[in-house]
């Protein structure tokens, strides 16, 4: 079992959280563009009351432990390993929940290339708990707005977790999809199961547009956020995320493993000592 002083070293070691690889210049491009309610950084949420550009650095200090400083607009943007850890302690707890009552769950990444193995051994230990690992709409064709323009798109699940990928690029499972930042995948997703008149998941654990979109639509979810993604940390100060993780989701997959053993062993899951 990792301590929780050995956590917090190696967070700062991986810089998962402390200076980390996002910019200021990023985050706070990311809250400008939130404040004007621009839909590529509002990730699916709707928010309830109007955020102004001041209030959101307020908020993600608080949350995150970024500078509140308006001043500080250039190197690199800081997290609060405590806060990190406080976090997983919470979203530890809401997987042993979830876990308890034998619930079905949704994992869903808009990062796979980075965070895939991270939830698959949640995805794993959970449904060796009794979990159903839910698999919705697999295949299903979603048009996304790109860079490049909308763009079809498909759901597809590499060990119980959703991504989305261009049709043809990769075969299904796979191991990557596209980074993706959109809600449409987890609103195809719920809805396919609410058409099918099968059980919603119990919780949603994710990323991006997949926890956004699900906490918007009433589903308990929980998830990781960088300091450029306002819109996860907005969402649980209003209450459709459970639980908001502050850490870089973007560095080496092999980084979050100790973060997985940490988890498992909170949350009492079974076979925590076969994952990486």
């Amino acid at each position: 079992m990792l301590s929780t002083g050995a956590l917090r070293a190696h967070l700062l070691a991986a810089r998962l959280a402390g200076p980390v690889a996002t910019t200021r210049e990023e985050s706070l491009r990311s809250y400008r563009l939130f404040a004007a309610r621009d839909p590529r950084v509002l990730l699916g949420l709707d928010p309830e009351r109007v955020w102004g550009e001041g209030e959101l650095l307020g908020l993600m200090a608080a949350k995150c432990g970024v500078s509140a400083d308006p001043a500080h607009v250039s190197g690199p943007d800081v997290i609060d390993p405590e806060r990190t850890v406080a976090a997983l302690g919470a979203f530890a707890e809401r997987l042993g929940a979830v876990a308890g009552a034998r619930a079905p769950v949704l994992f869903g990444t808009g990062h796979p290339h980075r965070l895939l193995e991270f939830y698959a051994c949640l995805a794993a230990a959970l449904s060796a708990a009794g979990c159903d690992v839910l698999t919705p709409a697999q295949g299903v064709r979603v048009d996304m707005a790109t860079r490049f323009g909308v763009r079809p798109h498909r759901i597809d699940y590499v060990r119980g977790v959703a991504l989305v990928r261009e049709p043809g690029v990769r075969p299904s499972g796979s191991a990557t999809g596209v980074h993706s930042h959109s809600p449409l995948p987890v609103r195809v997703a719920l809805g396919a199961l609410a058409e099918a008149g099968e059980r919603l998941p119990e919780l949603v654990v994710g990323d991006h547009g997949w926890v956004c979109g699900a906490g918007q639509l009433g589903v308990e979810a929980i998830g990781l956020g960088d300091t450029d993604d306002p819109a996860v940390f907005v969402g649980e100060a209003e209450g459709r995320l459970a639980v908001a993780v502050p850490l870089d989701d973007g560095v080496r997959p092999d980084y979050y493993r100790p973060l997985t053993r940490y988890l498992l062993h909170r949350a009492r899951l079974p076979g925590r000592q076969e994952w990486p």
